[in-house]
């Protein structure tokens, strides 16, 4: 799966069951028709291309916003570290997997039903990539036509580089109440850390003593880390409290936030299809680099972060000596 697409998965089933605002869609027959279109078609040119891969991807999270109560304990037992991303698995093949390694929790129909979901969703992906290494360009246009907010064309179109993607503005909460502006967070740092976690994610809880350390590094460089508690969107009292909880146990001390999950910071963050996933942002929002995906307690995720801290940091010294 190209790693720009995890950015945009528009409804994550690690969220379905959290997020009221996700609710259900009504597949049936239209469902049926778009898989028998997409699915056998080619594409003549790269406009035809991008529409049978929007097609595509809203088809998948219609799977899997389905039938959640039985996605979430797939999940749960999924591994939301890296693996799949580094052995380059298909993603129907990496649910197909975890249902496999799970399927005594569930009753015989559960199971069938769950594995032909995932069948269609590796089905599903075959064709993506397919699209992708024909039309490489459709991933970033599908993406900018899935965060793209009314009325912010004329502020998109006067970037300098169309490429650099910016980071949901935002008018949120810390987890003591406290009001957090992300134009006000982001300009007083040199770089600005974000991580997104949920409070029964093993690999996010287990990485928290890790992120604090390295927010009480990056404040001896202008920076700052803070982290995004999904299950706390909207000022939910219980999982905010839930989460504090956590946080202490960890003695994680950092700033954590949280959003109305109908703002744009909202939609960004239920659109984020692996847990934990850190954000590297400069101090003018950008977000710098892809997305990390995994647990910063991996080698390979904590190389990636340290470069793209100092990327961040060495282009802010370059302008303030400008």
């Amino acid at each position: 799966m190209n790693k720009k697409k995890w950015i945009k998965l528009g409804l994550t089933v690690l969220l379905a069951f959290s997020l009221t605002a996700c609710g259900t869609k009504d597949s049936g027959n239209a469902d049926q028709s778009n898989s028998a279109v997409t699915m056998t078609a080619e594409a003549e040119n790269a406009q035809e291309a991008l529409s049978m891969y929007k097609k595509l991807m809203d088809q998948e999270n219609e799977i899997l916003s389905e039938n959640t109560d039985l996605w979430e304990k797939v999940y749960m037992e999924a591994d939301k570290g890296s693996a799949m991303l580094e052995n380059g698995k298909n993603y129907g093949d990496f649910l197909l997997d975890t249902i496999e390694n799970v399927k005594d929790q569930f009753s015989d129909e559960e199971y069938e039903l769950l594995k032909t979901s995932a069948e269609k969703i590796s089905e599903i992906e075959n064709k993506l990539t397919e699209l992708e290494q024909k039309y490489p360009e459709i991933v970033e246009q599908s993406m900018d036509s899935e965060t793209s907010i009314p009325g912010d064309s004329a502020q998109a179109g006067s970037s300098e580089d169309s490429s650099v993607q910016k980071f949901p503005a935002f008018e949120g909460k810390d987890l003591d109440g406290n009001p957090v502006k992300s134009d006000e967070l982001f300009s007083r740092n040199a770089v600005t850390v974000v991580n997104f976690w949920f409070t029964t994610c093993s690999p996010c809880v287990g990485e928290l003593g890790e992120l604090d350390a390295l927010n009480k590094e990056l404040a001896e460089k202008n920076g700052a880390l803070i982290g995004v508690n999904s299950f706390t969107l909207d000022g939910n009292e219980a999982e905010i409290s839930e989460a504090k909880d956590v946080l202490a146990k960890k003695g994680a001390t950092y700033q954590n936030v949280y959003f109305d999950s109908d703002s744009e910071a909202g939609r960004f963050t239920t659109g984020i299809y692996a847990y934990p996933t850190t954000y590297v942002v400069d101090r003018n929002g950008n977000i710098v680099g892809d997305p990390i995906v995994g647990a910063i307690t991996e080698k390979n995720q904590a190389e990636t972060l340290q470069k793209l801290i100092d990327q961040a940091i060495a282009s802010d010294t370059g302008e303030n000596e400008e």
